[in-house]
């Protein structure tokens, strides 16, 4: 009868999903999913760069050490069961986990960490920058990571904590795949890249069985799982593109979680069948003063401008179930993260700061904005609020490509954006908000700092290098945690918000993790009741 009812499911995933169709109710031992995957340009571990891939990989490969479904804040041991440090030779021993074994039945061996990290070396595509920047390159890759029986040693150049490089390898090019399976299928020297863009050699919880591009995507149960089967037996991903077919969908129980409602479907839910949980994401939403903007460098007009945004006003309107208050450059639920929210809307407060550093009003000022929802609506909130004190902004929208191209040029004044980290270490967004050695026109860097012209000060400079190489778990989050609050305090970068994802779901599942970006969705401990 599973059979059947699945076979059954599998053909209605594959109909055109008209409004009205009539489709089997989902089985018990399978979660269908709607959403829109038309993203996705690989799903090759060492290519796969898009938020969609990230979560179906995430699903399919296990790494040395990786943040787990059961509790996504904690790094945790995955194909290592255990590791050890030497910081003044800046190498990570690892031990290889017994009896551990990919999907395809083949054992897990230190040879397949050695020939992950090298093809990813040595292909080169977009996530590689995340391992190259250890300093590994095709020429030395052999040296920087080696084997003895069942241990793998990784070394690194720079100046770079153990706890840094961990996260770097808990990252999705960190992945580890089956040799033996991948040589299989290479194809000309190709490292199997493209027979790995539609099937998988992962030892994770699931199997790639099917993957059609802006269709369908079909994981199927590892049942020999190390660290435990999942009670899924299959995870169907439907593309549904429209907004409004997943809710149809939804509402009449052809599909267990529909992930791309927008707030007012979410908000029209209703009934006991479905239930809408909320996820924090990893991008934070700031607006940012350019420094080349002389009305715009008093840090008095910094200090104001944190009481100007009404952070209460917007989350619980037009921004509810999107994106909640949030202050600092780090996301909340991410290790290292500082959650204190001590700025709140007050005019009369922004006066005073103004007045008291002798700033004169009215200052205006132009403020680049993506022009789509909710950043204009944003926008027009913030020139609201601000004009009450004196400092008009002047709404300039533009497409996405048309700010951020600004944005990297330094021609802007104010500009309204947001930032989300390559992998989950404080220091990927302590580089971005908090460091800028060099402010100079022509030593263009890929930091918000940078961006506004905001010659760091070099205390805090030397503090986020110290923070990077600070080997002590514990003192390099206190070290991260002051610097956020510096930013927070001090600098011409105003963090306001945090997005949220809401996903809405049949009541009857349990156990769904979405983490705080993409990487962090993972299915193996969702049960239906």
């Amino acid at each position: 009868m599973k059979f059947f009812r699945a076979a059954l499911l599998a053909t209605a995933l594959t109909m055109p999903l008209a409004a009205g169709a009539a489709y089997a109710a989902t089985p018990a031992d399978a979660l269908v999913i709607a959403q829109n995957i038309d993203d996705i340009v690989a799903l090759d571990p060492a290519q796969a760069y898009e938020f969609s891939a990230g979560e179906i990989n995430a699903n399919l490969y296990d790494k040395l050490v990786q943040y787990d479904a059961a509790d996504t804040t904690l790094l945790a041991a995955g194909l290592a069961s255990e590791w050890s440090a030497d910081e003044e030779a800046k190498t990570l021993t690892f031990t290889m986990r017994d009896g551990a074994t990919f999907a395809s039945g083949n054992p897990v061996r230190a040879e397949d960490v050695h020939f992950s990290f090298k093809r990813v070396v040595a292909l080169n595509l977009n996530p590689a920058f995340i391992l190259t920047q250890l300093g590994w390159t095709p020429e030395n890759v052999d040296e920087m990571v080696t084997v003895e029986g069942n241990t793998v040693t990784l070394k690194w150049s720079g100046d770079f904590a153990s706890a840094f490089v961990l996260n770097v390898l808990a990252a999705r090019p960190g992945a580890i795949v089956d040799e033996v399976l991948v040589r299989e299928h290479e194809v000309d020297g190709d490292w199997g890249n493209a027979w790995l863009n539609t099937n998988s050699a992962g030892s994770g919880p699931f199997v790639l069985t099917d993957y059609r591009p802006a269709e369908l995507v079909r994981l199927t149960a590892n049942e020999n799982y190390w660290n435990g089967a999942p009670a899924m037996k299959q995870v169907l991903i439907r593309h549904v593109a429209e907004a409004a077919t997943q809710q149809l969908l939804l509402n009449s129980g052809d599909i267990d979680i529909a992930k791309n409602l927008t707030s007012d479907q979410v908000a029209g839910l209703s009934g006991d069948a479905i239930k809408v949980e909320t996820f924090p994401q990893a991008a934070v939403h700031f607006l940012s003063f350019n420094q080349k903007t002389e009305a715009l460098t008093p840090p008095a007009v910094w200090e104001a401008a944190r009481y100007l945004v009404d952070y209460d006003g917007m989350t619980q309107t037009f921004l509810k179930g999107q994106m909640e208050k949030h202050q600092a450059f780090w996301p909340k639920g991410f290790p290292g993260s500082y959650d204190e929210t001590p700025y709140s809307y007050d005019v009369e407060k922004a006066k005073q700061i103004l007045a008291d550093a002798g700033i004169s009003t009215p200052i205006n000022v132009t403020l680049d904005v993506i022009n789509s929802t909710p950043f204009t609506d944003i926008a027009q909130s913030l020139q609201a609020g601000f004009s009450e004190a004196g400092i008009n902004f002047e709404i300039l929208p533009g497409t996405g490509a048309q700010v951020i191209t600004k944005y990297r040029e330094r021609t802007h004044q104010a500009m309204l954006l947001y930032w989300g980290p390559d992998f989950m270490d404080p220091h990927s967004n302590a580089k971005a908000f908090a460091y800028n050695s060099n402010n100079s026109d022509d030593n263009y860097t890929a930091t918000t700092t940078w961006r506004n012209a905001w010659a760091v000060p070099e205390e805090m400079n030397k503090e986020v290098l110290a923070a990077l190489a600070e080997a002590d778990q514990g003192k390099r989050y206190d070290l991260y945690t002051d610097l956020q609050k510096k930013v927070q305090a001090e600098s011409p970068i105003i963090i306001m918000f945090q997005a949220a994802l809401q996903i809405a779901m049949a009541s009857n599942v349990d156990g769904y993790v979405n983490g705080s970006n993409s990487d962090f969705v993972y299915y193996r401990l969702v049960t239906k009741n």
